[in-house]
């Protein structure tokens, strides 16, 4: 990502109604829609390249479109610039039993190289197309190719699925990575370690989080990501911070790397089938509609363990129910479903402050 693309919050465009939003240390701002892809593109997009990559007419044209799909895979879902992807060395830059690529150069006697987390079905497929002997030109040189072919190809593929040339380029799709893993809520620091960007800002609740944890944390929301196995629309990633056994069912409280605490009471049965213990990373997934909301401070009055004040991103009203997004302290987005006679008698509109709530038995723990 550009330097231009690297913006704190006094430069991100607000609109003029919506109240000031404290994000955190957040240096990454969400560009406008036309300038990257959503998830849906570039699925799109690689659906594109895969099947123009199994049309080759001749071995040698497969050779060279292969070369093209594996760059465009590891910019896709590493997030690495060109120059990243078309020098890798298989033999050196990735660990696929880990499931890492690594990123970046040694210079001179510091070191700017990064682990950059990838789908587990992602490298095995990465592995198996690597391993075809016809497409080595020497260690170093199996991804090595021409940068302004590459770019050509890339806007062609992008034309030909309908999406403007403009947003099929490297630099876009690397862009596109880092907003979908944000809208995903992977907590910003990993999100800037995975674009390799320095985080001189960060407080100190995320700082608090060693580059493992954080990577830990990344692997969780990729994998998830990628098997979109579960419906849940809320997600919290963090550590487990205490975990109080009762005779029956266990109160487990996990810090988020944005430094709120999310409770959770589960059975003991679940404590020692997920191996919980102090410390550990973990997800915690709440469906939308045990969320609940409240104006005007009354998330402070309930009985719910779990209350935190954001501003009402988006509203969706429908004629039964309406979907609210907010947007917490850290930038995470919690979704939450009411029906629509509730929605009138909040009276919420989108830049409102709001609290959203929900009980401790509402909360389900995802390990790895």
């Amino acid at each position: 990502m550009k330097k231009s693309d690297q913006t704190t919050d006094s430069q991100s465009p607000r609109p003029p109604s919506a109240p000031e939003r404290n994000y955190h240390g957040r240096i990454f701002s969400t560009p406008e829609k036309d300038k990257y892809l959503d998830s849906v593109q570039l699925d799109r997009l690689e659906k594109s390249f895969r099947e123009w990559t199994k049309a080759a007419p001749r071995p040698d044209v497969l050779r060279s479109r292969r070369r093209i799909l594996l760059i465009f895979l590891i910019i896709r879902y590493a997030g690495a610039k060109l120059h990243e992807a078309a020098n890798l060395d298989p033999g050196r830059d990735f660990e696929f039993d880990k499931g890492f690529v690594i990123l970046g150069r040694a210079r001179g006697k510091s070191s700017h190289r990064r682990k950059v987390q990838l789908p587990e079905k992602l490298c095995h497929e990465i592995r198996s197309l690597i391993s075809d002997p016809s497409l080595n030109k020497g260690k170093q040189g199996m991804f090595q190719t021409d940068p302004g072919f590459v770019r050509r190809k890339f806007y062609e593929r992008a034309e030909a699925c309908g999406i403007p040339k403009q947003l099929g380029a490297p630099e876009v799709l690397r862009k596109s990575r880092a907003v979908e893993l944000m809208q995903s809520n992977l907590p910003l620091p990993a999100v800037q370690m995975l674009l390799g960007h320095s985080t001189p800002n960060l407080t100190s609740s995320f700082v608090s989080f060693s580059e493992e944890e954080i990577q830990q944390v990344t692997r969780l929301i990729v994998e998830k990501e990628f098997s979109r196995k579960t419906s849940a629309r809320n997600s919290f990633f963090g550590s487990i911070r205490t975990i109080e056994q009762g005779d029956i069912q266990t109160r487990v409280e996990i810090v988020t790397l944005g430094g709120h605490v999310v409770t959770t009471v589960i059975t003991n049965d679940s404590v020692q089938r997920l191996g919980l213990k102090p410390g550990k990373t973990i997800a915690a997934e709440v469906k939308a509609p045990w969320v609940m909301l409240s104006k005007n401070g009354h998330g402070l009055e309930c009985s719910a363990d779990n209350r935190f004040n954001g501003t009402v991103d988006k509203i969706t009203r429908g004629a039964i129910n309406t979907e609210y997004v907010v947007r917490i302290a850290d930038g995470t987005e919690v979704c939450a479903i009411v029906t629509s006679d509730s929605s009138r008698r909040l009276g919420l509109a989108e830049g409102d402050e709001t609290w959203v709530f929900f009980s401790s038995y509402s909360v389900v723990l995802m390990s790895e």
